[in-house]
């Protein structure tokens, strides 16, 4: 456990090198984001074949996420971040080479779906290495670290930077590109927390005793009560996050007359915000209560915000900056949510890694919602 002066405003020191890793890898993780899908189409393949290689991925990182908080438990959050690096390379360079270097769909399939498997295990085995070192009145402000270093990772970097490298490398050289970004945060990520923690108690159960931790991952939601309000409370608070990048562009472009390009700096100012929401709502909550701060400022403020995106515009017309204060206001209090990944295990304190993955599993249904 660390001392009061053993972190920088909520940043553990002992994991400073972890949270450089999540940004470099998820930076390497986001660059296809922007343009793979048209990249799959331009090869010959259908919208709906190209639709269906993202449902398999999506379906795999969610069954990843839902898994990793108990299986960093049970094998060390070190070994998993190692585990999901190394699958994620291995598998990238085969789904470039055999999938589509060959422009063969069922390996695309395969490996882009086993690929997905890789980064929630990268991930989120480092929030359970956060749980596990962190004093518990201190993983609030450490896990706001987090998102702002994921935010990072796959929202400015892993989105901006391909705009550069694929006019100079094109769209194959900067999927290329982004193993290197990744190796250089899982080396990170291996070279510099090998000696952050101790050894998990659950790291010598039996075979029969670790396939029972890891069935806690479904029972916890019958056995305890809040942690399932809690788990409903995760779904709801992302869902106006993931509809509005569906749904938004529809009014702004087609209703209001809005650019597309336009649209886009709305929603980059709203993750330009959360960077730094983050890391001040994780820090604030341990001095005005984490309940307080996520029904107040969290459920009551994230309405008000959705309110606002939508009447704002409407009632305004085409006007950029009147459009940009519901993102501001929006990316301030979605923010607020960041104690609930506190929450979660100090409402099941015995059971930390199956409590970390019905967060994760939450979070991945507010997506499939």
């Amino acid at each position: 456990m660390q001392s009061q002066s053993s972190h920088w405003f909520g940043l553990p020191k002992m994991l400073f090198w972890g949270y450089i890793a999540i940004a470099i890898f998820m930076s390497g993780d986001g660059f296809e984001m922007a343009f793979l899908s048209k990249h799959i189409t331009d090869l010959g393949f259908t919208p709906a074949q190209s639709a269906l290689v993202f449902t398999v991925y999506g379906f795999a990182a969610a069954l990843a996420a839902w898994s990793s908080g108990v299986v960093a438990e049970i094998i060390t959050p070190q070994k998993a971040m190692k585990i999901g690096f190394v699958m994620w390379v291995i598998m990238h360079a085969l789904f470039m080479t055999l999938g589509l270097g060959l422009k063969s769909y069922p390996l695309m399939l395969l490996f882009y779906g086993i690929r997905g498997l890789a980064y929630p295990l990268f991930i989120y085995s480092f929030v359970m290495l956060i749980v596990q070192t962190v004093p518990k009145q201190q993983v609030s402000s450490a896990m706001g670290w987090f998102w702002a270093m994921y935010s990072i990772g796959i929202g400015c970097v892993g989105s901006y930077l391909p705009s550069f490298t694929i006019p100079a490398i094109g769209e194959r050289g900067t999927l290329w590109f982004a193993i290197a970004w990744v190796m250089m945060g899982g080396l990170i990520a291996m070279f510099c927390l090998r000696h952050v923690g101790g050894e998990s108690e659950k790291a010598n159960l039996s075979t029969k005793e670790k396939i029972t931790e890891l069935t806690r991952a479904v029972t916890i939601l019958y056995t305890n009560k809040n942690i399932f309000l809690a788990c409903l409370i995760r779904i709801i608070n992302t869902i106006s996050l993931f509809g509005f990048a569906v749904i938004m562009p529809m009014l702004f472009v087609g209703r209001l007359g809005f650019t597309m390009p336009e649209w886009l700096q709305i929603w980059a100012i709203f993750f330009f915000v959360t960077i730094f929401t983050n890391i001040m709502w994780g820090v604030l909550g341990e001095y005005i209560g984490w309940m307080r701060q996520v029904r107040w400022f969290g459920c009551i403020g994230c309405a008000i915000a959705s309110l606002m995106f939508y009447y704002l515009p409407v009632t305004y017309g085409h006007n950029f900056w009147v459009a940009a204060i519901p993102a501001v206001v929006f990316g301030i209090t979605v923010a607020a949510f960041v104690p609930m990944t506190a929450v979660f295990p100090a409402l099941e304190p015995h059971h930390k890694g199956a409590a970390i993955s019905i967060y994760n599993l939450s979070a991945g249904l507010s997506n499939f919602v």
